[in-house]
């Protein structure tokens, strides 16, 4: 029922969309190049962007290509999957794709971009990273001919494609848990960093949600991201615990599950079963501590990381061999509570069998990528 009406909504929408731009945009109409849309998208559908006018591979495609995967960091068990779905799908392509890491620092991260730029690849991958810093590179890469595809970036160029895990979105389904579980009042710790364009989303809806439920109260803020973040937050939080004894504290809301992991150990070594923890992101070492019986992490928003990794790819793809894609692109997030998993541990592979929905989205599909992926096999 919940997918019905999903759909017929997205159909609605679909069909204003359409009659606005029949009454308005009849005359803007004109032969654009394929990355540059019409007008701007806010927000595309994943069921809305499948491309299956032709099964012919493109030419520009039916070879080894070189890709370039810029990461902002490469911290925790989120950013190893989503690097592994990023590699299996270009490899499935029958491509290859360098990984570079920035370790946090921007300065380098422009730097390789101006190599990969230099380098003459075939595609851009960019994760995370801010515009002030990159934007320049991207240019570079577009005036190249180099097609750029970003995740969780504020670039907004014309061209590039940039794609998110809706973190509005991500942020308000944690937090209404946390809201609905102690009854819309209480003491919550909110562990946060910023000068991460995914954090920034994030914290906009947590001020909505303060406003939205003035009787809870943030008694302690604080967060770090380092190269141990989930060790350096274990240790902030067994702090915190000191300072506010046994009831002072009804839940913790974590926006990153680096921060989730070390507030869990941190509560749970303390003895303190009185504290929720409420987090976004999601990966196998997560859920075994979510799934860890009597464990203080009771829910957590999240889209396949692996997934993002591969639709990003397949985006770039289509860029390459000159199809049309979105300007934005937003993953439809889902909320994993441990009270909806299985007793027994399950794996990342396995969540869709007890969240409907999860992994099965066709996002940026093309029908010539099944057939590529076949010659490639054999």
């Amino acid at each position: 029922m919940k997918k019905n009406l999903s759909k017929l909504f997205i159909l609605l929408l679909a069909l204003n969309i359409f009659l606005i731009g029949c009454t308005n945009e009849q005359d803007a109409v004109s032969s654009q190049p394929a990355d540059e849309p019409t007008e701007q998208v806010d927000v595309i559908n994943e069921d809305t962007n499948k491309n299956t006018s032709t099964a012919t591979i493109p030419e520009a495609v039916n070879k080894p290509l070189k890709i370039a995967a810029i990461m902002q960091m490469s911290i925790g068990t989120f950013s190893s999957q989503y690097v592994a779905g990023v590699k299996e799908q270009v490899e499935k392509f029958g491509g290859e794709v360098q990984i570079y890491n920035s370790n946090n620092d921007l300065a380098q991260m422009a730097t390789h971009l101006d190599t990969a730029v230099n380098q003459g690849v075939d595609g851009i991958l960019i994760d995370h990273g801010r515009a002030d810093a990159l934007e320049a590179g991207v240019k570079k890469a577009i005036e190249a001919g180099i097609p750029v595809v970003v995740f969780d970036n504020d670039i907004d160029l014309p061209g590039v494609t940039k794609i998110d895990q809706d973190d509005y979105s991500l942020a308000w389904d944690s937090l209404k848990t946390l809201a609905q579980d102690i009854d819309g009042e209480g003491n919550i710790v909110y562990i946060w960093v910023g000068g991460f364009t995914p954090m920034e989303r994030r914290n906009v809806i947590y001020e909505a949600f303060k406003t939205r439920y003035p009787a809870i109260q943030e008694i302690a803020r604080f967060g770090t991201a380092s190269a141990n973040t989930a060790l350096d937050t274990q240790t902030q939080m067994e702090a915190i615990l000191k300072q506010y004894p046994k009831g002072e504290i009804d839940a913790v809301f974590a926006p990153w599950d680096e921060f989730a992991k070390g507030a869990v150990r941190a509560i749970e070594q303390a003895g303190r079963d009185e504290i929720s923890v409420y987090g976004i992101d999601l990966s196998d070492e997560d859920l075994q501590i979510i799934q860890k019986e009597n464990s203080a992490w009771k829910a957590s928003a999240a889209t396949d990381p692996a997934e993002v990794g591969k639709i990003q790819v397949r985006f770039l793809y289509q860029k390459i061999a000159g199809e049309p894609t979105p300007q934005i692109f937003s993953l439809d997030p889902y909320l994993v509570k441990q009270t909806d998993l299985p007793k027994q541990n399950i794996s990342m592979d396995e969540i869709g069998d007890y969240i409907d929905g999860w992994g099965e989205s066709n996002a940026a599909t093309s029908a010539w990528m099944e057939q590529l992926e076949q010659q490639v096999k054999e």
